[in-house]
């Protein structure tokens, strides 16, 4: 018998996972559908040397965990909705000045305050192009309470190996539902931790292009003296003034992310090898989609899914090649139609792309599902 097996709410998953991987700081401002990530940080992280500290607004909290990252400790913050919009400024800090850090969002509905219980997938391209201009962005999202603790670890493994700030974008059904967790023990999973510089610190750059993209990160305090700036900088991190080099270090900030796709990119494949129909979904809208998969099963069409777990970056090539020689793909998610575009960009062929859609608050149920693609289906046949 395992041990640790515990009953747990997504959210409470999610502070677990972070103890898990190494979270020793934590800043935040208390905001629903997200509430409990907070609480529970605050309860946990005084007992294992960590620090908690509510602050006045969303925007220092995301200052202050950077902050916190830079002194050494791995460090997170939680939101919803438009606390996630007060961050963005300070996200594309991080995503320049390579902070390694996580970002939760519980994702409510909208826009503005918008339905401040109620699920939503909402957030997907905010969290790729929230904060202005091109950058690097890692979005992971869970669809289970389980599954919720193993990205939280990976969450943070991927911001400490790439330098990066890394979303965690969950929604309300899987933050409020509570699941079995088999939590695993010390050792189990891999906990990756930042590159450490190996030369004197007089020789230290803390913006060196390496071979793999990724520089060694001193802590603040350890001796290396650096500065950090969200303008564009050379590998001592000062400012410059220079088109090439502000050329060279995107680059490598996209380069570091991109030759690294193999890692990064997190899916799930179920029944796809001799489906008519595809399915692409993610988050809690994957558990609806499964059941609506069987189901039509059951009635003789061939369907499959593929759910996404990397939202960004987006699985490119991996899409391309499921969707091949499909009739029809369907795109259900609690909003109206983001991912679906993404899907259409890629799949450029005679195949049609229909979305499922609901942005009202309301999760979409199996049978709404199953009640769509067979309207759709008999509308085919009529035709």
């Amino acid at each position: 018998m395992h041990n640790n097996i515990k009953f747990l709410q997504g959210n409470e998953a999610c502070v677990q996972g972070a103890i898990y991987a190494g979270m020793k700081f934590f800043a935040g401002y208390p905001i629903t559908p997200s509430t409990e990530i907070a609480e529970l940080s605050s309860a946990m992280l005084p007992k294992i040397g960590g620090k908690f500290i509510q602050m006045e607004d969303e925007i220092a909290s995301m200052a202050a965990v950077i902050g916190g990252s830079l002194g050494g400790l791995k460090s997170m913050t939680a939101t919803s909705g438009p606390g996630f919009s007060l961050k963005q400024e300070n996200i594309g800090y991080a995503c320049i000045t390579e902070i390694p850090c996580v970002i939760v969002n519980v994702q409510r509905g909208g826009p503005s305050t918008g339905l401040p219980t109620s699920p939503s997938q909402g957030d997907v391209m905010q969290a790729r192009w929230g904060t202005h201009a091109d950058h690097p962005i890692i979005a992971l999202s869970p669809t289970s309470v389980s599954e919720t603790f193993e990205l939280t670890v990976k969450a943070f493994n991927f911001s400490e190996k790439y330098r990066t700030p890394v979303i965690l974008l969950m929604d309300e059904v899987i933050a409020h539902m509570r699941e079995k967790v088999i939590v695993p023990n010390e050792g189990d999973m891999l906990v990756i931790d930042r590159k450490k510089p190996q030369v004197e610190s007089d020789e230290y750059k803390a913006y060196e292009y390496t071979e793999d993209l990724v520089p060694a990160m001193a802590n603040f305090g350890e001796g290396y003296r650096y500065n950090v700036t969200g303008l564009v900088h050379d590998e001592t991190g000062f400012p410059v003034n220079s088109t090439s080099e502000a050329e060279r270090l995107l680059n490598r900030l996209m380069g570091k992310i991109n030759s690294n796709l193999d890692d990064i990119l997190i899916y799930e494949e179920y029944l796809i090898e001799d489906s008519d129909i595809l399915f692409v979904t993610f988050g809690c809208m994957a558990r609806s989609t499964k059941e609506a998969v069987n189901n039509l099963r059951n009635e003789g069409i061939k369907a499959g899914m593929f759910v996404l777990k990397t939202i960004w970056p987006f699985p490119e090539e991996k899409i391309k090649q499921v969707s091949k020689d499909k009739n029809m793909i369907f795109v259900p998610e609690m909003n109206l139609g983001q991912i679906r575009q993404e899907v259409e960009r890629l799949v450029k062929t005679d195949c049609n792309i229909y979305g499922i859609n609901k942005a009202n608050g309301e999760i979409i149920t199996p049978e709404h599902i199953n009640d769509y693609v067979k309207g759709v289906l008999g509308k085919c046949l009529a035709e």
